[in-house]
């Protein structure tokens, strides 16, 4: 090739505003790239965010209506009533009903009569549940060694308080609790908690427990004060903290002891005597316990502590806020009967201490004397007649002065302290003199 064949070296233009006229391109055109952003800036497009991303299912279409004939309908208003319909049917017997005057009426019914088939019930459990579960296994099936009747309400009163214990919180055992009780013309009080409370009842209890042979709960190998005032002083200073939920386990199995100690003891009689200390001396300055001595015999003493555990649990419910039922009647039967045994040496004593008037009638040991009717009312109830002027003298119809009517649950009430003497009669009649001591006497029964 010469020279002037030869092409001449390709260059690249500069652009639209290189070389040469405007909007000339030398060369071979440009070919553009591709588009890489939506504004075309040559930047890279963003991620798209997962989370901006809705995925829109369409619903799926509407079931078609069912169209069934009226008798159909019509069949279908028992199930329904049930609604032991599928949701179609249910859908046409409601649109049906809506038209028809005839099967709205008969739907009606039916639904009524459903609703007494199924009555709304508790949840909770029957508080009588347990006691009928084992009176009928009982029936069956006799247990070879049985608790004697004068334990079994100490036996029923201290599991229904241990079952009380169970519910509450752990804060709740710190709950105040106002013990109250008469001492000799007024009533008293003192400030305890849940676990105060459980801790008495342990110290107390523990009498028994001393009487039947076992461990006494103030400590292995001590000779604990006998009053039951005196041993709950010195349980609850013996521990440098409050009692706390701690005190429940001990409590629990001394009852459990005490329940089966009673059950093996013999023949059952129930004479072995339990002493309570003195009956300390009316006058405060008088010094320890310098009055009469009390004891009673085991049947009577699980008697009382059935009814002292009945009472605190009342206290602890109250103070927790939870619903508390009195005994069974046949239990707080036994226990009306044991004060209303008691009343007449407690009126002696108040005699004695002069809180109470003198007798108007003296007569022989054994012979009738002045009398007043005590009458209970409801559960538990009888009626009772008590000698006024000697504990030896014979209560007799013949020499009734006075007549005091009282509900059951008021007058374990009155006897524990926790009712006023003035408030608790519901019926007075006769010898007012003898009505208000009889019912002072009831109060002072009462103690911590």
């Amino acid at each position: 090739m010469t020279g002037s064949d030869r092409p001449e070296p390709y260059e690249e233009p500069d652009g639209p505003e290189g070389p040469g006229p405007a909007g000339q391109q030398r060369g071979a055109p440009r070919i553009p790239l591709p588009r890489s952003s939506i504004e075309d800036t040559g930047l890279p497009l963003p991620d798209p965010d997962p989370d901006a991303i809705t995925w829109e299912v369409p619903p799926p279409p509407p079931p078609e209506p069912l169209v069934l004939e009226h008798r159909v309908l019509k069949s279908l208003l028992g199930a329904w009533a049930l609604a032991a319909c599928s949701a179609a049917e249910a859908t046409a017997v409601e649109e049906h009903l809506g038209d028809c005057g005839p099967c709205a009426e008969e739907a009606l019914r039916l639904r009524d009569a459903v609703g007494l088939l199924h009555p709304e019930e508790s949840l909770d459990l029957d508080p009588g549940l347990r006691t009928r579960v084992l009176e009928s296994c009982l029936g069956r099936r006799p247990p070879r060694i049985p608790v004697p009747e004068w334990a079994v309400p100490y036996d029923a009163e201290s599991a229904r308080l241990d079952a009380l214990l169970r519910d509450i919180g752990d804060s709740e055992w710190h709950a105040p609790v106002r013990l109250r009780w008469f001492e000799q013309d007024g009533p008293v009080n003192r400030k305890s908690t849940v676990a105060g409370v459980i801790a008495h009842l342990l110290a107390v209890d523990g009498l028994v427990g001393l009487a039947l042979g076992l461990d006494d709960p103030l400590g292995p190998g001590t000779a604990g004060p006998q009053h039951p005032t005196r041993r709950t002083e010195a349980y609850w200073h013996a521990s440098r903290f409050p009692p706390t939920r701690a005190v429940r386990g001990p409590w629990r199995d001394q009852t459990h002891e005490i329940v089966r100690t009673v059950s093996f003891a013999g023949d059952g009689s129930g004479r072995l005597p339990v002493p309570y200390g003195t009956v300390p001396a009316a006058d405060p300055a008088a010094g320890a316990e310098t009055g009469q001595k009390i004891e009673l015999p085991l049947r009577d003493a699980m008697v009382d502590r059935a009814f002292e555990c009945w009472i605190h649990a009342g206290d602890i419910a109250e103070a927790v806020d939870y619903p508390y039922d009195p005994p069974a009647p046949r239990h707080l039967h036994h226990m009306i009967a044991l004060a209303v045994r008691l009343l007449p040496g407690t009126l002696a004593d108040r005699r004695r201490s002069g809180l109470a008037a003198p007798p108007r009638g003296l007569v022989a040991a054994g012979t009738p004397g002045r009398t007043l009717r005590l009458e209970i009312e409801g559960l538990g109830g009888g009626e009772w007649l008590i000698p006024l002027d000697s504990p030896a003298a014979v209560a007799s119809a013949d020499r009734e002065v006075a007549h005091v009517a009282l509900d059951g649950v008021e007058f374990c009430r009155l006897a524990a302290g926790h009712v006023s003497p003035v408030e608790a009669a519901a019926g007075q009649d006769g010898d007012r003199e003898a009505i208000r001591d009889v019912l002072f006497a009831a109060a002072s029964l009462s103690r911590l």
